[in-house]
C-alpha cells in the first residue's frame, strides 16, 4: 500500500509539473494599456501643425484579446505565440491660445479601432521571455473627439466637447467616425520582452512600429506619409494544454 501511494504521488508530481511547463501548448487571455501616436516626418501634416510625437504625448488606450503558445523545441526554449487583439490606438493633438485674457485649450483625439494578428517567434529563459516578429492589423473603425477648455483670468473654466467633425490634410471635410481617408490594413514590426511563471500568469512590455502609411495612398502618390507605433503593456494568463 505505501509502495502505491508512493507511485501515484511521484506520478501526481510529474503530472503536473508536466502541466505548470512554461513552454507548453498554452491557450489564454491577455489585456492591459496602449500608448500610442503617430511616428513619419509628415505626420504633422496628417494630424495638424501641434501635432507632437514625443513620447510624453502618446494616446492612452487599451488592448484585449486571446494568447496562444505552440512549443517548437521539445524543451519550450522556442515558441510561436499567435494572438488575436482587439486594440485601441491612435494619436492626439492639443494647442493652446490667448483670447484677451482667457487662456483657450482644444484637445483633439483620433480614436483608431483595430483588430491586431500579431505572430511572433518566442524565446523562454527560465520565465523571461523574449518576442519578435510581424503583425498585421485590420482597422474596423475610427472617431474623432474634440474637447475645448477655456480658463478665465478670475480662475474659472468651461469645457465643451465639439461634434467631432474634422477637416482632413487636403481639405476635406469629414464626419467624426469618418475613416475613408485611412488605410484599412496596416503591417507591422513587434519586439517585446516579460516574464511568465510556470502557473501561466505573465507581464510582458513590447512595442510596434507599422510600415503601411495610416493614409490610404491608393489613388496617389503624393499623400503625405504617417505610421502607427505603439507601446503595449499586458497582463495574461494562459493555461496549459500539454505538450
Amino acid at each position: 500500500m505505501k509502495k502505491i501511494a508512493i507511485l501515484a504521488l511521484s506520478f501526481l508530481t510529474v503530472s503536473v509539473a508536466k502541466a505548470q511547463d512554461a513552454g507548453g501548448l498554452r491557450i489564454g487571455i491577455k489585456g492591459g494599456a496602449t500608448y500610442s501616436s503617430l511616428s513619419g516626418d509628415q505626420a504633422s501634416q496628417i494630424a495638424g501643425p501641434a501635432f507632437d510625437n514625443d513620447l510624453g504625448s502618446f494616446k492612452l488606450g487599451y488592448n484585449a484579446g486571446i494568447g496562444t503558445s505552440f512549443p517548437i523545441s521539445s524543451d519550450g526554449f522556442f515558441s510561436i505565440a499567435p494572438e488575436l487583439l482587439y486594440n485601441r490606438k491612435g494619436y492626439e493633438v492639443k494647442s493652446k491660445q490667448m483670447a484677451g485674457t482667457s487662456e483657450i485649450e482644444v484637445e483633439q483625439q483620433r480614436v483608431l479601432h483595430y483588430l491586431d494578428l500579431p505572430i511572433l517567434a518566442k524565446i523562454n529563459a527560465g520565465g523571461l521571455y523574449f518576442e519578435l516578429g510581424p503583425q498585421v492589423s485590420y482597422l474596423f473603425g475610427s472617431k474623432v473627439k474634440q474637447q475645448t477648455t477655456t480658463k478665465n483670468a478670475n480662475g474659472t473654466k468651461t469645457k465643451v466637447d465639439n461634434d467631432g467633425s474634422f477637416q482632413d490634410y487636403s481639405g476635406v471635410k469629414r464626419g467624426p467616425s469618418d475613416k475613408s481617408d485611412l488605410a484599412q490594413f496596416d503591417i507591422a514590426g513587434v519586439a517585446g520582452i516579460g516574464y511568465q511563471t510556470d502557473g501561466g500568469l505573465s507581464l510582458g512590455l513590447r512595442y510596434a512600429q507599422g510600415f503601411n502609411s495610416l493614409i490610404d495612398s491608393k489613388n496617389t502618390n503624393n499623400d503625405p506619409k504617417a505610421f502607427n507605433n505603439a507601446f503595449t503593456l499586458q497582463l495574461g494568463y494562459l493555461l496549459p494544454l500539454g505538450r
